[in-house]
Formats: C-alpha cells, structure tokens, sequence
C-alpha cells in the first residue's frame, strides 16, 4: 500500500501567472511530454466570462464580499498539488480508475476547503506520475484565529467584531491542526485506491516541489550526457561497419571480376596461383568475421544504453516516492 501526496503553498502577490502557465501548458515544462499533453483537463467549471486559472482566482476574490482592502502581500491562492507513489498511480490508471480518483479528489477539495474556493483543478497526464494540481482561494468568515486569543492592554477601548465577517486568510486555512486534519481526512477518501498518509509526527523533512524538479533536471542531464557519450561511441562503430561492409563489397567484385576472366581464360588458375586466391578468400572472411564483431559491439552499446535509460527510470520513481513520502509526513 503506497502513500497519496497532499503538497500546499502559498503563493503570495496580485498574480500567480507564472504558476498558472505551468499549469495550463502555456510554457512546457523539460520533464513533461508533448505527446500527451492533450490529455491534461480542468475538472472545475468556471464561471461564465471566466476564462484561466488567474481570472478564475481575481473573480473569486472580488465577488466573495470581502470588505477589508486586500494588500500586495497576501496570499490570494494556496497551490495544491495531490498525487501518490508511481505504481499506485499507474495501477489505478491502468485498472480505470482514475476519472473516479480524480472524482474524489475534487470531491474532498470541495467538501473540505468550500466549493466556490477551490476555483481549478488541472489533471496533468503528461509527467511522469499522473497528478492534480488545485487551485484554493482562502476564503473564510468568522473572527481572526489570532485575534480569538489576544488580550487588550487595560485602559484600551475595543471594538466587536462581526463574527460572519468575510477574509482572506491563509494562516487560518493552513494552521498546523488543520493540516493534520486535512491529511486524516484525505487518507479515508483514499483508501479505497490503496493510498495512505504518512506517519503522524514524523520527523521527515519535506522536499519542496521546486527542488523536487531541480533534482529531476539535475538527473536528466546526467542522463543525456552519459547517452551523448554512448551515441558518438555507436556512430563511429557504424561508421567503422559502413567501411568495413565497403572493403567486403570491393573484395566481392574484385572475385566477381576474376570468375568472369577464369571463365574466358582456362588456366587463369595458373596465372594466378591457388595461393593468391586463397588469400583473397582468406581477408574476405576476416572482413566478415570483422562484420560480426563490430555489429555485436553496437548492439552491446545499444543494449547498455537500455539498461541505463531504465536505470534512469528507476532513480526518478524512487525520487518521485520519497518526494511523496515526505509530503505525506509534511505537517501529519
């Protein structure tokens, strides 16, 4: 039984159009793959003249009656991003699964943050493991959580508050309780996928998302270095083999030409000596035998280049499963 990854950050500023870039493929990624990009989908249904991840957030934030100001340096979106290890993921892509894994996840995501909050949620199909990023406006009522506990000085007036007022507030929506809370939760709408949360207190430090794909593109180009060095090594064999298959070609004519004059000249043998044409025969099979050599060494190097390149998919999915782990331990 694998883990599930429940990953949240805030993300500060009037926009967060970088974020949503990545999200809705405006730029493509290095780890991510074209082909398959078509399959990515938004399973939130926008308001109507909301088009994109950023309008979907500002006409959130302005229709939720908030009276405050909001200031340059609040959190106007939590990103979320919800996974689980590797195998699990495919397993339950490739048992059909996923519409219903993707199904509940927006489910819990609206149960547990409010529906009109949770303004996108985007599967992405084209990375390596299948997985959604969500996008939740911190939209809350009620008094600040900090403001419950504070103590006026004596001598001070205070003022009540309305208790049902409307804030943005990310710290409410992301304190520590919550979030052990969240993952609790997350792991009952899970369970039915084989999916679990992380060890309660764990003392496993999380793997930021951001590092996370430095890593990855750190190992790649390990990779494709390694591959470039194996590929200049298969081209110069293959051009080794061309030459060589080229001289066997030439000897081959050369004994053509001398078939066709011992067939006009009946003691051409004699002209020649049986020594010559052994001799012929003889470096025709070493270029032969060179052949086989040189075309078993290319197949070695493609054959290493295989095993590399699933070496390399074995490192990015024991990556990919202690990146999750630790989201998984993160805040449990």
């Amino acid at each position: 039984m694998g883990h599930f990854s429940l990953d949240f950050k805030k993300a500060k500023g009037s926009s967060d159009a970088r974020e949503s870039d990545h999200i809705e493929r405006k730029v493509i990624p290095d780890n991510a793959d074209p082909t398959r990009t078509h399959l990515n989908r938004e399973l939130v249904k926008m308001p109507s003249g909301v088009y994109g991840r950023d309008e979907a957030i500002a006409h959130r934030i302005k229709t939720a009656g908030i009276k405050r100001k909001i200031t340059n340096d609040q959190v106007r979106v939590i990103r979320t991003v919800l996974s689980g290890t590797h195998e699990d993921m495919m397993n339950i892509a490739a048992n059909g699964q996923l519409d219903d894994w993707c199904n509940d996840s927006l489910k819990w995501l609206q149960d547990t943050f409010g529906k009109e909050n949770v303004v996108s949620v985007v599967l992405h199909m084209d990375e390596h493991t299948p997985h959604l990023h969500a996008s939740i406006v911190p939209i809350v009522t009620g008094e600040r959580r900090k403001a419950k506990n504070k103590t006026t000085e004596e001598g001070k007036r205070t003022y009540r508050k309305k208790a049902n007022a409307v804030r943005l507030c990310a710290d409410d929506v992301l304190n520590r309780d919550k979030m052990v809370g969240y993952h609790d939760s997350y792991a009952e709408a899970m369970g039915k996928y084989g999916l679990k949360r992380g060890v309660r207190g764990s003392d496993a430090r999380h793997t930021t998302t951001a590092q996370y794909y430095r890593n990855i593109k750190r190992e790649t180009e390990r990779l494709q270095n390694c591959m470039k060095l194996l590929q200049s090594d298969v081209e110069e064999a293959e051009r080794l083999l061309k030459q060589t298959k080229s001289e066997i070609n030439t000897e081959k004519l050369q004994a053509a030409k001398t078939e066709a004059k011992t067939a006009f000249v009946s003691k051409i043998g004699s002209l020649l000596g049986s020594g010559k044409l052994k001799e012929v025969e003889q470096h025709n099979r070493k270029l032969c035998e060179l052949v086989t050599d040189r075309e078993q060494y290319i197949a070695e190097l493609h054959e290493k280049i295989q095993r590399i390149e699933d070496s390399h998919g074995k490192q990015l999915d024991e990556m990919q499963r202690k990146h999750q782990s630790e989201v998984a331990n993160l805040e449990s």
